[in-house]
């Protein structure tokens, strides 16, 4: 038996309920991993109140990031006691995830813990850290260095944001932090944003189809009309990478950025992202994130406690990374 956060759906209103369940409940897969961390990411909020129809079948175990020790496997690249971490591949949504002692899947959507990494820091990093990870590899393969100006974060007190600032600070550039809380100015300043600007400013387009130039590059978490209002801010030739809708999932705009500025906008999944990109991410934020950025950003919690914070998570109320301490 094993202690679960299990969701379970009763006349369209889905509730959860700490319990103990039979690992002949756990689906199929090749590794059987004990979990010792998890994270609460946007979309955990969004599962956990039921809300987008990222779930199908009930009941569930939801949770989309793990790390852990493996206990059993039938995989060629793990064995016993290897320590490994798990983000995406729609675990948490179509597959049962992390929010539980146990969990069993595909080895192949396993990463190996880096030598260099704690099961607890990754689980600080999570999706939300990845993905601010692979924003800034993109960035950087469309030719953004310190040297080409101010880079954008948006939501950037949230997970994406927090860890794309201490990333792209430590990298020497210089991250201007959009967030609408003043309660996190010095929050942001700590993790290495030089310039702080209020959301409102950049929350609505001003209907110009260019604007001065003066982003070099942008991490956008938040889309909808925060996003169109920024693309004609970006300099000659700059990127977007694009990677959430906290602010919605309409863009509104016009072609002439991308015609007139050759502004280029980079969808960023970390969901699919396939093995070999996996690895490099994972590698660099053991280089390019410093540890005690990331312990400033940990909120830390127990299954009990998701409920309330996925709650919160989905008003933007959570600073920094959740850190749901399973079976440490």
């Amino acid at each position: 038996m094993f202690k679960a956060l299990l969701l379970t759906e009763k006349d369209g209103k889905v509730s959860s309920q700490i319990t103990q369940l039979d690992e002949e409940r756990l689906p199929d897969g090749d590794v059987t991993v004990r979990v010792q961390y998890s994270t609460l990411n946007y979309k955990d909020g969004l599962i956990l109140n039921g809300l987008g129809r990222l779930v199908r079948n009930y009941p569930h175990v939801p949770g989309v990031d793990f790390a852990g020790v493996v206990e059993a496997s039938q995989h060629p690249r793990f064995k016993l006691n290897d320590n490994v971490i798990l983000t995406g591949w729609r675990v948490g949504e179509v597959h049962w995830g992390g929010y539980a002692e146990r969990a069993r899947v595909r080895g192949d959507w396993l990463v190996k813990l880096p030598a260099d990494l704690t099961a607890r820091n990754a689980m600080a990093i999570g999706t939300a850290g990845f993905t601010a990870m692979l924003c800034v590899m993109a960035l950087e393969a469309h030719g953004l260095t310190p040297k080409s100006g101010d880079v954008l974060v948006t939501g950037a007190a949230g997970g994406v944001g927090s860890v794309a600032v201490a990333i792209l600070a430590k990298l020497g550039y210089r991250v201007v932090a959009s967030t609408g809380r003043a309660d996190t100015h010095q929050y942001l300043k700590d993790l290495g944003a030089a310039e702080i600007i209020d959301r409102a400013t950049i929350a609505q387009p001003s209907g110009k189809p260019l604007e001065g130039e003066r982003w070099a590059g942008c991490i956008d978490s938040v889309g909808g009309s925060t996003l169109a209002a920024v693309l004609p801010q970006m300099k000659y030739r700059a990127s977007i990478a694009a990677c959430g809708l906290a602010g919605g999932n309409k863009l509104e705009t016009t072609v002439i950025p991308f015609i007139i500025r050759g502004v280029k906008l980079l969808g960023v999944d970390s969901v699919m992202s396939p093995p070999d990109e996996r690895w490099e991410a994972w590698t660099r934020l053991t280089r390019d994130l410093p540890a005690e950025k990331l312990d400033s950003m940990i909120v830390p919690a127990k299954l009990e406690d998701l409920p309330a914070l996925s709650k919160q998570i989905l008003e933007g109320k959570i600073r920094g990374r959740v850190v749901v301490s399973i079976g440490a």
